[in-house]
């Protein structure tokens, strides 16, 4: 599964921030199964596609909805719907109390928690086995009577506010999402972050919440996935039980996603009072995550940029000790991807030398590709990524759903590790050349503030003669 790769640690929280308690990649980096996962899945006359995998090795079921819903989808002017219903869809419904979800689930000794991105909403519910109905009654009542009345939009409207001002604008360098995605997929509805503007969601109307749910919160734009300790023909009596009363939704709208090359580099300035080092972020458009070079430009990523061994932490870190961390990123998304380059500099460092030293390695790779021990390492990586990624419940349960939302296939969970094995050292020469142009690139500089020095006190020790 594409997701952008671990950033330095201060920055992680607000690359990803739209969880309700978590970060959004609860299984970043989770692809594939050592040992195949087996699974049944099939349409509810209502359009919701069930996902059953049965596995009896430990007494637990996870249940996990994906709605087909981001904030790509949501209207300019309205950003951040997405990311306000994750929190909604918790107020409770028809048959559920106001803040009761919780309880019912942390009572039976689980645990929840939900997520927005850019192309998807998501939420799981991790129960024992004998819990399984109290998750399908939940998830059941969220599609069909979710609670999107006045008292939970203004609650929900405190704690989102809140939440974008804690986790990105009292952050240091909170922003550079926000900065990365208004350059690099400006013109095109990836333009803005599933945050939002706490403005559009003030100045929204109850029936504005009341038609995004109408039109998105319906079967027929939702995967439902269990994983668990469960019996797949009576699962499937209860999930009909529970969904089949479902009412099937209108056709959701898709927005269409044009992204346009950039003829010349860009250099973005962002000045804010509390970046304590300069950082400067180098970043490209890439390719959709479903496209075949996003696994080459992922594991170029990675050879460059993640990890202690990696190029640029050896050049930038290690050797010249010009920056005091350094990362690399990919960021595919459904109908549009970017790869990045971080480097956050020693003090006096000057920017500059940063975006030398990072243009410099670029150059080198797309002269004289990796390594023979660089490709073997990353190879190495993605089959010991592939041996752990489904080791809980929950993650095959998530990996199964996103697999068949976003890619039509949802037995990638057993085979996608083939794609990464197919790459070559020749695949990673091309798409440095391919996608880390010159022209391409967009340049963000967190330039540390000039503190001025203080007016002196004026000397009235002397007297006059």
């Amino acid at each position: 599964m594409k997701t952008m790769l671990k950033l330095a640690a201060v920055l992680f929280a607000v690359m990803l921030p739209f969880a309700a308690a978590s970060a959004q990649s609860n299984a970043a980096n989770a692809k594939f199964a050592a040992k195949p996962i087996k699974f049944v899945e099939y349409d509810l006359p209502n359009g919701l596609h069930v996902i059953l995998h049965e596995d009896h090795s430990v007494p637990v079921v996870a249940s996990y909805v994906l709605y087909h819903v981001g904030s790509k989808d949501e209207r300019p002017d309205r950003t951040g719907f997405a990311h306000f219903f994750e929190h909604l869809m918790f107020e409770g419904t028809d048959n559920i109390k106001r803040g009761e979800i919780d309880k019912y689930v942390s009572g039976a000794g689980g645990n929840l928690n939900a997520s927005t991105g850019f192309d998807q909403t998501d939420y799981y519910i991790n129960l024992p086995a004998n819990q399984l109905k109290l998750a399908l009654w939940i998830e059941s009542e969220r599609m069909m009577h979710g609670k999107v009345e006045e008292i939970g939009i203004e609650t929900q409207r405190k704690v989102v506010k809140e939440e974008r001002k804690v986790r990105l604008d009292n952050q240091p360098y909170g922003t550079i999402l926000e900065q990365l995605a208004a350059n690099a997929f400006m013109g095109t509805p990836y333009s803005w972050t599933p945050i939002g503007s706490a403005q559009y969601i003030d100045l929204a109307k109850a029936s504005e919440f009341q038609d995004f749910y109408k039109t998105y919160y319906v079967p027929n734009n939702a995967t439902l996935s269990l994983a668990g300790d469960l019996d797949i023909e009576q699962t499937k009596k209860l999930i009909e039980a529970y969904f089949g009363p479902i009412p099937r939704g209108k056709d959701v709208p898709r927005p269409a996603v044009t992204v346009t090359p950039p003829t010349a580099p860009k250099m973005v300035d962002v000045k804010k009072d509390n970046t304590p080092l300069p950082a400067t972020i180098l970043a490209w458009q890439g390719p959709k995550e479903t496209e075949p070079d996003a696994y080459a430009l992922e594991m170029l990523t990675q050879i460059l940029g993640t990890g202690k061994s990696s190029r640029l932490y050896k050049q930038l870190v290690d050797k010249s000790q010009a920056a005091v961390e350094v990362e690399a990123f990919p960021f595919f998304q459904e109908k549009a991807g970017m790869a990045g380059l971080l480097a956050i500099g020693n003090s006096g460092v000057p920017i500059e030398k940063l975006d030398e030293m990072l243009k410099a390695e670029i150059e080198n790779v797309k002269q004289n590709g990796v390594s023979d021990e660089e490709y073997q390492k990353s190879i190495n990586q993605q089959e010991t990524g592939a041996a752990s990624a489904n080791g809980s419940m929950q993650n095959r349960a998530k990996n199964l759903a996103r697999y068949h939302t976003f890619y039509g296939n949802a037995n990638l969970v057993n085979t996608e590790l083939e794609n990464y094995l197919k790459v070559t050292r020749d695949d990673l020469k091309r798409v440095a050349n391919k996608y880390l142009t010159k022209e391409g690139v967009t340049v963000i500089h967190y330039t540390v503030p000039v503190q001025e020095a203080p007016t002196p006190a004026p000397d009235n020790s002397k007297k006059p003669n």
